[in-house]
């Protein structure tokens, strides 16, 4: 379906090649004690009724989670449009979510959360697949999550974009994306990217580009395609190193690329973007459809209500999600989707980020 190498997005069979990686002078040594296990539990079924949601989650057994993805099995015919990614997120227990007060609100979580939603069609072959980047390091042995949160959207054709900052002198890991409630369908995060609270960046609505490190914030965009709800919230969470952890010697590169499409109706695409030799290892990723330039533009959604996501995962080099218990994980995919209308003028955006604690 789709054929990259390192720094190369594919799209059907045309490759968009990224920027030339530097290379490392002779001699120059690179010492990294970062180790990433991708953990998964496989599909769950679901949802089997329109306006509702599954969860499912994926357990670090050790490690620490760095971030983590999710896949959907869709099926074909109109009825794929229905199934949607809800969420993407950290969780205390494999089934709680932090939705309450903003800040810090975990330290040292083991489990991601895949949540899978319908809108107003569902088939047989709906699924969800949760992955976990289970993470460890001889400098960063303890992680926290921060989340923020903003009413909407609730107006259709209209985003809504919230950003969790890390706090000070620690370093961005990975982070996530939720939207409530799940009875309304038309509602979905579309955007889960690292990014910098700063001018340069929007505060957050600009994305972390190609080759910049050490973003300090995770932004999550909502999406809404006409449900209106006074109720509607987006979620974003950003997964930190912990305080009082000297992260002087710690780099987060970020790997970026953008693809045309979709574009037609009932259509897919996806992009796969992968760490460069000294880049470090593969610790989370980000993934959005977008009307595109999201790295030099503030944020805008794509060409039509119905796009969404599908997946955004960690992957082999042809965008094919890796199996339980690897380790050897380097590239991250993004899977999104149109509705039922054609979108013009919409890209298909995805983020790796690959750290090197310089232990």
């Amino acid at each position: 379906m789709k054929k990259s190498s390192k720094r190369r997005l594919a799209t059907g069979k045309a490759l968009v090649i990224g920027a030339v990686l530097a290379l490392a002078a002779p001699g120059t040594a690179y010492a990294n004690t970062v180790a990433v296990t991708v953990k998964t539990p496989g599909a769950t079924s679901g949802p089997g009724s329109t306006f509702s949601e599954i969860t499912t989650s994926a357990q670090c057994g050790s490690g620490l989670i760095s971030g983590g993805g999710i896949n959907q099995a869709i099926g074909t015919g109109t009825s794929s449009n229905g199934n949607k990614v809800n969420g993407t997120s950290p969780s205390p227990d494999g089934s709680t979510e932090y939705l309450g007060s903003t800040g810090v609100v975990g330290t040292d979580v083991t489990y991601w959360l895949g949540i899978g939603g319908s809108g107003g069609a569902v088939n047989a072959d709906f699924s969800s697949t949760p992955y976990a980047m289970c993470f460890s390091s001889n400098v960063i042995n303890h992680t926290q999550v921060v989340m923020n949160k903003l009413a909407g959207p609730t107006s259709s054709g209209t985003v809504g974009l919230v950003t969790a900052t890390c706090p000070a002198n620690t370093r961005l890991l990975g982070g996530g994306a939720r939207i409530t409630p799940a009875s309304v369908g038309s509602l979905k995060p579309i955007a889960s990217f690292p990014t910098f609270n700063d001018s340069a960046h929007g505060y957050g609505q600009k994305a972390a580009a190609d080759g910049e490190s050490n973003p300090d914030s995770w932004t999550a965009v909502g999406w809404n395609g006409g449900g209106g709800n006074s109720n509607n919230t987006t979620y974003a969470y950003a997964i930190c190193s912990g305080n009082n952890i000297n992260v002087s010697g710690v780099t987060v590169k970020v790997r970026f690329g953008e693809v045309s499409g979709p574009t037609a109706a009932t259509s897919g695409q996806t992009a796969t973007v992968g760490c460069g030799q000294n880049d470090g290892k593969l610790v989370s990723g980000g993934a959005a459809i977008s009307g595109g330039s999201v790295t030099t533009t503030n944020f805008t959604g794509p060409g039509s209500v119905g796009d969404h996501l599908n997946g955004s995962y960690p992957s082999n080099s042809g965008g094919t999600p890796v199996s339980d218990g690897t380790t050897t994980a380097a590239y991250w995919t993004a899977y999104t989707h149109t509705g039922g209308g054609s979108s013009p003028n919409t890209y298909t955006d995805v983020w790796a980020l690959c750290a090197d604690d310089g232990a």
